[in-house]
């Protein structure tokens, strides 16, 4: 839709409520699984806060009306998040471990 409509900012904007609303469902099944694990949960020691996942909410947010400031702001936005989580989180994997 961004690509037909010539990257215009109402289609940026809707894609960034997309990303966000993908990030809040990750924020919310995070807390489900911490919830049913229990206050020994494993999973909540390695999250801990999960600055990196509120981070991209709270981007995803602020790429939404910036679409409507300049559209390549929002995209810089789409690929900074992107690039964060493109690299391994190790934080489960050796709270798991051990």
């Amino acid at each position: 839709w961004m690509g037909e409509n010539d990257f215009t900012p109402l289609p940026t904007a809707v894609y960034g409520f997309v990303l966000m609303a993908a990030g809040v469902a990750y924020l919310i099944l995070t807390k489900a699984i911490i919830a049913h694990q229990g206050a020994g949960s494993k999973l909540k020691a390695a999250v801990g806060d999960d600055i990196k996942g509120k981070m991209s909410g709270l981007l995803y947010l602020a790429s939404i009306p910036l679409a409507f400031v300049q559209q390549w702001i929002s995209y810089a936005i789409f690929i900074g998040v992107a690039l964060i989580w493109l690299v391994p989180d190790r934080r489960i994997e050796s709270k798991l471990a051990k």
